[in-house]
């Protein structure tokens, strides 16, 4: 049939819809509690406050384009029949955690665009967040090779 419904191509487009999500809704997370709740930093905080508030905006609007953009893919996904769950939650925690990750080590140490916190002891803070980070794509890891390495994984529909 269609190359996309050939079991790389559904295992491809799951990963990518679930990684999209992923990223998306980290993201958010992130947007909606260090920044707006807590107001522990904003997207770019080398500047004043209200370019904060505009790079947040920004911010804001990237995490919801990839959250809704993940959640179209996930239901052509199902609409087609070629959903695997497993799988798709697996690609979640490893888009997640990569956000987290790349959050963690690139913008806040090599970028420094801003910190997770300002705070005297912000290594506590670091190591949290980028272990959260791998745990997160260790555990998508691992759901995703079972889900693949299960040749009996129900792909819904199929």
């Amino acid at each position: 049939m269609e190359r996309h419904n050939s079991l790389p191509g559904r295992t491809k487009r799951n990963g990518i819809s679930g990684a999209l999500f992923g990223l998306g809704l980290v993201a958010f997370i992130d947007e909606t509690i260090f920044h707006q709740l807590l107001h522990w930093h904003h997207f770019y905080d080398r500047s004043s406050t209200e370019i904060g508030l505009v790079s947040d905006g920004f911010f804001h609007a990237f995490s919801w384009f990839a959250t809704i953009g993940g959640l179209f893919m996930y239901a052509d996904l199902r609409r087609r029949g070629v959903l695997n769950k497993k799988l798709w939650w697996g690609a979640v925690l490893i888009g997640g955690g990569a956000f987290q990750l790349y959050d963690g080590l690139i913008q806040h140490k090599l970028m420094r665009i801003h910190q997770i916190r300002y705070v005297d002891h912000v290594i506590v803070y670091d190591w949290v967040w980028n272990v959260s980070a791998v745990l997160m794509i260790v555990a998508g890891l691992l759901l995703r090779h079972r889900a693949v390495e299960n040749k009996t994984a129900a792909w819904e529909g199929s």
